[in-house]
């Protein structure tokens, strides 16, 4: 098969090794072609131009948003805005967009005879090459069954298929508004413990340890104890996908009262950033700096516990 990826940023890049680890061969376009250039020593072609990925079989994008999206494929100089190049067969879109983004995007592709899988992926760049990534899809059966094999090499902790349409991305909004939940939640009793007299890193380890802890609770544990913020999903997107969730239940009619809470925090914690004299630096860092905003309104002035703490995601 010949397979396309468009878009290597903070995710899409390991997610390309790790098909091109698999033995795949694959061509990649990326809008700043230098952050694609390294791949190629990994045997990865690199697209100058749309001809070169012109009917693929498989095309996988990661990119941002859907409007992101839909300028790459249906834009002013895009894709398929001409209608000169024949189409990809199936289009892989890996990034979490809004329903109603995939349900256009499925719309225009499908006119142009493509089918459209919707297949975001839970896990930062240190996942994917942990093999800890995961994925949930949905869309047509057949074309699932066709990329299932290159999905599980990207996503080896498992993929998940749950039907048609977009019933990927609300799973997916589903999980990401969880998330949110547990990391400020676990700030929340973090700093209580700290306040009382333990050290963050004893009770992460306890945390850790018990029954609630996850994945997800020991790979933010380094960065909530060390106050490591290299940016792996910044506090701008969580913010958009925890206002997906909301509008979504508002639609549904399912009541949120916990998310609706946290997507205040967030908000005070954009507000509090604004002060800073860095902020727009400060906001492109990790979301887990959510821990600084709670601990001012703790009363508590934090500093990095340098010690080496174990993210479960090792080599």
């Amino acid at each position: 098969m010949k397979i396309a990826w468009i878009g290597v940023g903070r995710m899409g890049y390991p997610m390309v090794v790790r098909l091109l680890k698999s033995g795949q061969a694959i061509t990649v376009w990326n809008r700043t072609p230098q952050k694609a250039a390294p791949l190629a020593e990994l045997g990865a072609a690199i697209a100058k131009g749309w001809e070169d990925l012109a009917d693929a079989d498989l095309m996988f994008t990661m990119l941002a948003t859907g409007k992101e999206i839909e300028e790459v494929y249906f834009g002013p100089g895009g894709l398929m805005a001409d209608g000169s190049r024949p189409p990809p067969k199936i289009v892989i879109v890996c990034s979490t967009i809004g329903e109603d983004d995939s349900r256009r995007l499925r719309q225009r592709l499908g006119e142009r005879g493509v089918e459209y899988l919707a297949a975001p992926v839970s896990g930062n760049p240190k996942c994917v090459a942990a093999g800890k990534l995961s994925s949930v899809v949905s869309g047509p059966k057949g074309a699932f069954e066709k990329a299932r094999p290159l999905l599980e090499a990207i996503a080896a902790r498992g993929v998940s298929y749950v039907g048609e349409g977009e019933l990927a991305l609300v799973c997916k909004i589903a999980h990401n508004v969880f998330l949110s939940a547990v990391i400020e939640n676990l700030i929340e009793v973090t700093l209580l413990a700290q306040k009382a007299g333990a050290s963050r890193h004893a009770f992460l380890h306890f945390m850790n340890n018990s029954v609630l802890g996850s994945i997800f609770t020991q790979y933010k544990s380094p960065a909530l104890v060390n106050l490591d913020f290299t940016a792996t999903f910044t506090p701008a997107l969580l913010r958009k996908d925890v206002d997906l969730g909301l509008e979504m239940a508002r639609k549904a009619g399912v009541p949120m009262p916990v998310t609706a809470a946290i997507r205040e925090v967030l908000q005070a914690h954009f507000g509090v950033a604004s002060r800073r004299p860095d902020a727009a630096v400060y906001l492109e860092k990790d979301f887990a700096t959510l821990i600084e905003t709670q601990a001012l309104m703790a009363g508590m002035t934090l500093a990095s516990e340098n010690v080496n703490v174990p993210s479960g995601l090792e080599g």
